[in-house]
């Protein structure tokens, strides 16, 4: 391949991980960041993520280091770090990334450390903030296990500028990922966040073997709720039909393999919150994007009960069993509502 480009991965959990394997199939040259030196080493070490994508073997190919500074060399930059490290590493990264250096916005979820939360919540205003360079957004129903074994998926890349994604796409696809381009970086941000909220309520919809009308129906009311959510934040009403809202919705709501549903499925089978967390390396980003949504939609009048269910139990230690009895006697309404 002529014109190599330098592809940067920032972030090792599952998901950069994933994506490193991922784009060396793309034939540009990938690196991998991980955030701590200790990880970086064992993964050098080791070439395999143990303690988040156990098993899948990393190629020597992908250089793999801790020092921010090789940044500077990066022609594209996949920002994989969680969402609420993000304003703190974008702070971090102002003397090692040119400005020109497009990012693309991998990390779900919305910043819930500020004190009001609002637009400037999403990542995309929480890193543009701090760093000055072009953005875009990548999200779709995407296991990392999966696009880490290769096998086949598709995903939305959304740029405000729509000719900015297509030369993205150019460079990020593989034979095995197809990327579709979207000019709503709101939507599939507000998409991506929300999804991991219904997933956690999926999971208890699960883990109480409620049945899977239950939980058909939990998704159905899970999209509206997250269609209202981006639209009153300035999405875009198709991109509530497609891979970022639907697809990812529906794969988060299928299988265990999600950490929200995972995360779900455990309180609804009765386990107390305190003890899932203190027996998980991982935090399930929904636990943080719980809390923001029920501020964002405060702030906005919006009405998610799901989400508003989800919060309850999550932060007021509202029984399970009270919050669902409590969604199944609201006031019926239209069902485009």
């Amino acid at each position: 391949m002529t014109n190599k480009k330098r592809i940067c991965i920032l972030g090792a959990g599952a998901w950069g991980t994933a994506l490193s394997i991922a784009m060396l199939k793309t034939g540009h040259h990938v690196s991998l960041l991980p955030r701590r030196a200790e990880q970086a080493e064992e993964i050098q070490r080791t070439r395999e993520n143990a303690k988040y994508l156990k098993d899948i073997s990393i190629s020597p190919e992908i250089q793999v280091s801790s020092e921010f500074e090789s940044l500077k060399n990066a022609d594209i930059v996949l920002w994989v770090i969680p969402a609420q490290h993000s304003g703190e590493i974008a702070q971090k990264l102002k003397a090692c990334l040119l400005s020109h250096v497009p990012i693309v916005i991998c990390s779900k979820g919305i910043d819930a450390h500020s004190e009001i939360i609002d637009e400037n919540s999403l990542l995309s205003a929480v890193i543009g903030k701090e760093l000055p360079n072009p953005l875009a957004v990548l999200s779709g129903p995407n296991f990392a296990i999966e696009i880490a074994q290769g096998l086949p998926a598709a995903a939305t890349l959304a740029a405000s500028v729509p000719e900015f994604a297509f030369s993205l796409i150019e460079t990020l696809r593989n034979p095995f990922y197809r990327i579709y381009a979207s000019d709503d970086p709101i939507g599939v941000q507000v998409a991506g966040a929300i999804k991991n909220v219904i997933a956690i309520a999926s999971g208890i919809v699960i883990g109480k073997n409620l049945g899977n009308n239950a939980n058909a129906a939990l998704i159905t009311r899970g999209l509206a709720e997250m269609r209202r959510l981006g639209l009153a934040l300035g999405g875009k009403l198709e991109t509530f039909l497609g891979l970022a809202a639907v697809g990812d919705l529906t794969l988060t709501c299928s299988s265990p393999q999600s950490r929200n549903m995972s995360l779900g499925i455990a309180l609804g089978t009765g386990r107390k919150l305190e003890d899932i967390l203190k027996h998980s390396h991982t935090v399930a980003e929904g636990l943080y994007t719980a809390e923001a949504v029920h501020k964002l939609s405060t702030l906005k009048s919006i009405s998610m009960p799901i989400c508003e269910a989800v919060y309850k139990i999550l932060y007021h230690n509202e029984k399970v069993d009270d919050v669902i009895r409590s969604l199944l006697a609201r006031q019926t309404t239209w069902e485009e509502s």
